[in-house]
Formats: C-alpha cells, sequence, structure tokens
C-alpha cells in the first residue's frame, strides 16, 4: 500500500521568479528571448507562461544594486542543431548571443549559446555531447574562446558554468 509520503506528484511545471530593475525593459527581452508575449502584465509584475520547456516566469520589479547569488539559468536541448536554433532565433530578435562550442563544462562536453538580459542574468541554450567526464579532466576549458555572434563588439564577462 502507496503512503502519502510515497505517492508521485504530477508536478506541472517549473516555476521562477526574477527580481528585475524595470518590468517593461525585461518584458522586451523576455518576449525576444522566449518567442511569446507575457501571459499576464500588472503594475511591476510580469508573467510569461512557457509551453516548451514548461516553465511559469514571473518578472518582479524590485530595486537593487547588482547581480544576488544567482548564477544562471539554462534550457537544455536535444542536439547541436537545436542549440544553433534557438541562437538564431535569438538574433534574428536582436539579442546580443555568444557561442560555446566544445566546452567542457561541469564535468561534461557541451555546446552552448548564451544571451544576457538587461539585469545581467545570463540564460544558456546548450546540449550535452559527453557526460561524467573524470574529476581530472579541467571545468569550463572551453570558455576561454567564446565567440560573439552578434552584430555588436561587446562580449559578455559574466561567469558562466562550474561557478
Amino acid at each position: 500500500m502507496e503512503s502519502k509520503a510515497e505517492k508521485n506528484v504530477n508536478a506541472l511545471k517549473a516555476h521562477l521568479a526574477l527580481n528585475v530593475r524595470n518590468v517593461e525593459e525585461s518584458m522586451e527581452f523576455y518576449r525576444k528571448m522566449l518567442g511569446i508575449e507575457p501571459s499576464k502584465v500588472r503594475t511591476g509584475y510580469a508573467k510569461f507562461d512557457v509551453l516548451n520547456p514548461p516553465l511559469n516566469l514571473t518578472l518582479n520589479q524590485h530595486p537593487f544594486q547588482s547581480r544576488g547569488a544567482l548564477s544562471h539559468m539554462g534550457v537544455q536541448v536535444a542536439s547541436t542543431e537545436d542549440v544553433l536554433a534557438v541562437r538564431e532565433r535569438w538574433i534574428q530578435a536582436g539579442l546580443l548571443t555568444r557561442d560555446e562550442m566544445q566546452t567542457n563544462c561541469c564535468y561534461a562536453i557541451q555546446d552552448k549559446a548564451w544571451v544576457r538580459d538587461p539585469d545581467g542574468n545570463e540564460w544558456e541554450v546548450f546540449v550535452v555531447l559527453e557526460d561524467n567526464l573524470p574529476e581530472t579532466a579541467s571545468c569550463c576549458a572551453g570558455t576561454a574562446g567564446a565567440q560573439l555572434t552578434s552584430q555588436s563588439n561587446e562580449v559578455s564577462t559574466a561567469a558562466t558554468c562550474c561557478q
């Protein structure tokens, strides 16, 4: 007999609430990044109901001086082709992107593309090509070779994985 503690929970989606300095500015970024309109907008608040991957993303206007403890966020996809397709959509939307292909990150070989929101929060789309590398493998070895893929000359200096 199954106890209440052992019952499987039918989770619908993850929820991520981000503090942002300016909801309007952040909404514009997330419209471009996600390719959808917010499902709810109120004073100092916006909600994006993302279908793929399932995510309830909320933006909460809150004054702050610097980035918090958050390192970065990401979406894992099935292939390098998926990484490149998402990156191309971001570029077409006018977002600054950068690539990390064949990078050794978190003891795995990965292909990645990155964008940064107006508050400095970084998002990656990535595929794991080889996982569970030995602990002796150098982590984040490929980050020095990050390539800029947009029209801007500005390269992100924010921390990436393994931080």
